[in-house]
């Protein structure tokens, strides 16, 4: 069986100060980002997901968008060296808790940089956003790593927004899932669908066509249940303060086996 864990990190007294890249800073609340992160590991327990937390960060402000710090392919472990320099240190503690996992660890070195949250794969195929925070030697290593397990690497420029999964995800089905605007190069991403709201371009497929998404977008949330999915609606809206979204608060390991 295909295992159903995700790690998470929950956030530190630090969290307001973290980065902000296109959009303009607005006060966070410390503690009515915990509560909401709470209920997103909630949500995630919910719909049958083991969460596994990944040891505090409490110096890093961003700790808690722990999916930035690994990418997972298979039952492997591919650990990051994030864009930015505040971040590199958040990867000591997920290598960590992947490390007790069954799966086999590696990691990006000097030059590379990438980020998790550039990362989208569709089955086989992983697209690779290519930006601000993932160089081209991140994507080489990442490549030089998953082809050989039978993985197809495609790379997106990302210009408009923060990583690649900041402006597009897919649902169950296969469909691409996008707002208006936010990818550099929609043709690389056939048969998708422009949502009204960006918030609702994030998901996280939860299984069974439950769809895990942001409170933040509700005009999506009934696009989604007319296509016969369903959503479930979570607050993050401090986390969406500092460009965050619901792929970005897990890891999801899918590859490894239970």
């Amino acid at each position: 069986m295909r295992s159903r864990k995700a790690l998470v990190r929950r956030p530190g007294p630090r969290l307001a100060e973290g980065l902000v890249t296109h959009i303009d800073r607005t006060p966070v609340d410390a503690d009515r980002a915990l509560a909401q992160w709470r209920s997103y590991v909630a949500a995630l327990e919910l719909h049958g997901w083991e969460t596994a937390e990944v040891e505090p960060a409490d110096d890093c402000p961003d700790a808690v968008f722990v999916e930035d710090t690994v990418v997972m392919y298979k039952n492997v472990a591919l650990v990051t060296r994030p864009g930015a320099d505040s971040r590199k240190p958040e990867t000591r503690g997920t290598e960590a808790a992947v490390s007790l996992m069954r799966c086999s660890v590696n990691r990006v070195h000097a030059p590379g940089t990438l980020d998790g949250g550039d990362v989208l794969k569709v089955g086989d195929t992983i697209y690779v956003g290519l930006g601000g925070r993932t160089n081209t030697d991140g994507v080489r290593q990442l490549r030089a790593c998953f082809e050989p397990l039978g993985a197809r690497v495609v790379t997106v420029p990302v210009t408009r927004v923060l990583h690649l999964k900041s402006g597009i995800t897919a649902l169950p089905d296969g469909t691409f899932a996008t707002h208006a605007g936010l990818i550099d190069t929609p043709e690389l991403f056939p048969g998708r669908i422009e949502v009204p709201e960006a918030a609702g371009a994030h998901v996280i497929l939860l299984g069974g066509g439950a769809l895990l998404m942001a409170a933040s977008a509700p005009q999506t949330a009934a696009l989604y249940e007319e296509l016969g999915y369903t959503p479930v609606p979570v607050d993050i809206s401090e986390f969406e303060k500092l460009e965050g979204s619901v792929t970005c608060l897990s890891v999801r390991m899918r590859g490894l086996y239970a």
